[in-house]
């Protein structure tokens, strides 16, 4: 059975181009009504007036909105006034500020977290109301895998994209019980952004058609999670989650030292018998150990 979205209406921001536009092109042929957000131009142009037009030419549904994802209010506004509600968003904008840390400036760092972090939390606050008044909602946030395993040279971007992640799976616990649904995407495509820093024949073979089946996926009612992290990209596609090891757990009677530690590093670091610490058995041992001793 097709997945439709028929009577939903979903923002993607930094929609304009790339990887953002295939998920609004994507989410529109399934019946969504799509705001097309993106405050970037081309020969005097708006780039999301060129997706809107995509989409109404294909039969479907769209307006543009030209504002910065940091101002959330107005981009959901434009859905609201455009639609009268808002049920998906796809927080998708970005920039890149490529510099090693010893040579970053402040505004290299501030204006990378003010899109990515800021934007991202503005868009859910702005929403969120209207989400919760009408118990129903789908939210999935773009992370990064530098964002979940760094990279040399983003020290900003990969901060950003981590606190998406964390501020993502917070959302998605305060959301349970209204339906509301956030999950988070580290998507590998070839993009205005990333032939920045990426060769050419590279950025063109990775597409982002390739990514945005999941992301459709995730904004549709019968998505089964929240608080899920995923990467996709080049046909390939996997959950991530963290990882705990078993531990150790050191005598708090007896006390214990630095050299306990140094002496025991190998078994606290070994990831035999880990667990997911997000799994249903996964407990605090921390808590735990110390309730047994009360």
């Amino acid at each position: 059975m097709s997945l439709r979205l028929d009577g939903k209406v979903a923002i993607v921001t930094g929609a304009g181009a790339g990887i953002g536009r295939c998920y609004a092109l994507l989410l529109a042929s399934r019946g969504a009504k799509v705001v097309v957000n993106d405050l970037g131009s081309v020969d005097g142009k708006q780039v999301a007036d060129r997706v809107v037009a995509e989409i109404k030419a294909a039969g479907g549904v769209a307006v543009a909105n030209y504002n910065s994802c940091i101002d959330g209010e107005a981009v959901v506004g434009t859905a609201l006034k455009a639609f009268g509600r808002i049920d998906i968003i796809i927080n998708n904008a970005g920039i890149l500020r490529d510099r090693s840390f010893h040579r970053q400036t402040d505004a290299e760092w501030d204006i990378v977290l003010k899109v990515h972090l800021y934007g991202c939390r503005n868009m859910c606050q702005a929403a969120w109301p209207h989400m919760r008044k009408q118990k129903y909602g789908r939210i999935v946030n773009i992370t990064s895998v530098n964002g979940l395993y760094g990279q040399f040279g983003q020290t900003n971007y990969s901060a950003a994209k981590s606190g998406v992640i964390g501020f993502s799976k917070a959302l998605a616990k305060e959301g349970a019980k209204k339906n509301i649904k956030v999950n988070v995407v580290a998507p590998g495509a070839g993009s205005a952004m990333t032939k920045t820093v990426i060769p050419a024949n590279i950025v063109e073979a990775w597409k982002p058609e390739y990514v945005a089946p999941i992301i459709a996926f995730l904004a549709h009612e019968d998505v089964p999670c929240s608080g899920s992290v995923f990467e996709a990209g080049g046909g390939y596609f996997a959950q991530v989650r963290m990882e705990r090891s078993a531990g150790v757990f050191l005598d708090l009677d007896k006390g214990f030292t630095v050299e306990d530690i140094q002496s025991n590093f190998d078994k606290i670091t070994s990831m035999t018998d880990s667990v997911d610490p997000e799994g249903p058995d996964a407990g605090n041992p921390q808590l735990e150990q110390i309730l047994a001793r009360l």
